[in-house]
C-alpha cells in the first residue's frame, strides 16, 4: 500500500506545478498596471503671422457664462473653448502703437449636448476706437461645429478627445472667421508695416484692404485647414470669396 503513494506523487508533480506557474502568471495580469492617461497637447496659434491694428493697446475679456450642463462639459474638455479662443486672440491680435483702443469679447464659448450629437459655438466681437473716441468700429466672428456624442459606456479618455476635437474644430473655424471679418469690416484699421506678414500698401501683395499671411494650416502640414475660404492664402481673398449667407 505505502508503496504506491511515491509513484502517484511522482505522477501528480508535473500537473501541480502547471497549474501553479498559470496561477502565478493570472495573478500577474490581475496587478498590470493601468494604460497611461492620454496626452492633450495645448493648442497653440503662435506660428500664425498676427493681424497687426492701429490701436494702441488690445484688450480679451469673456463674459461667457456656461450653463449647469455645458459647464460639465467644458469641466471635462483638456483646452476649455474659451481658453484656446483668449490665447488664439493674444497671440494674433496686435496693436501698433498708434493711439486708440480695442476690445474683444468673447460672447460665446459653449459646447452642449443636444440629443445624441456635441454642440460648439463661439462667438466673439472687435470693437476698436481712435483715442478721442471720434473714430470707431466693429466686427464679429461666429462659426459653430456640430458631432456626435460619444456613446453612454464611453471612457473619460474618450469623452475628453471628443471635446478636445470639437474645440479644435472651432478654434480652426475661427482662425479663417475672424481673420476674414477683420479685412472686411475693418480694413482701415489694419495696419501695414514693410515685413514679410504685411507688406505695405502698393506692393501687390494685397488686395480690398487685406491682410497678408501665410497660409493657415496646421503646423508642419501643406494641407489647408476645414472650414478654409477657396483661396489659399487669408488676407488676398476677394469680399465674395464666402458663400452669401456669410457675408
Amino acid at each position: 500500500m505505502h508503496s504506491t503513494r511515491p509513484k502517484l506523487l511522482r505522477r501528480l508533480l508535473p500537473v501541480i506545478l502547471t497549474m501553479s506557474v498559470a496561477g502565478g502568471a493570472l495573478a500577474g495580469c490581475g496587478n498590470s498596471p493601468p494604460p497611461a492617461p492620454q496626452v492633450f497637447q495645448p493648442l497653440d496659434y503662435s506660428y500664425l503671422s498676427p493681424i497687426v491694428l492701429n490701436v494702441s493697446n488690445i484688450t480679451v475679456q469673456n463674459t461667457y457664462v456656461p450653463d449647469p450642463g455645458a459647464a460639465t462639459l467644458i469641466g471635462q474638455d483638456p483646452e476649455a473653448p474659451a481658453n484656446a479662443l483668449t490665447t488664439m486672440l493674444q497671440h494674433r491680435l496686435v496693436a501698433d502703437g498708434v493711439p486708440g483702443n480695442g476690445s474683444v469679447t468673447i460672447e460665446n464659448a459653449s459646447i452642449e449636448q443636444a440629443g445624441g450629437n456635441y454642440l460648439g459655438v463661439m462667438t466673439l466681437r472687435l470693437d476698436v476706437a481712435s483715442l478721442d473716441g471720434r473714430k470707431t468700429g466693429f466686427t464679429e466672428a461666429s462659426v459653430s461645429v456640430t458631432q456626435t456624442a460619444p456613446d453612454s459606456d464611453a471612457t473619460q479618455d474618450q469623452i475628453q478627445a471628443a471635446l478636445y476635437g470639437i474645440t479644435k474644430q472651432l478654434m480652426d473655424q475661427m482662425n479663417v472667421q475672424l481673420q476674414y471679418q477683420i479685412q472686411r469690416n475693418l480694413g482701415s484699421w489694419i495696419s501695414y508695416t514693410p515685413n514679410a506678414a504685411t507688406p505695405a500698401p502698393g506692393s501687390g501683395a494685397a488686395s480690398n484692404g487685406g491682410i497678408v499671411a501665410t497660409p493657415l494650416t496646421a503646423p508642419g502640414s501643406a494641407t489647408p485647414i476645414s472650414g478654409a475660404p477657396p483661396v489659399g492664402t487669408l488676407g488676398t481673398l476677394p469680399v465674395n470669396a464666402l458663400p452669401p449667407q456669410q457675408q
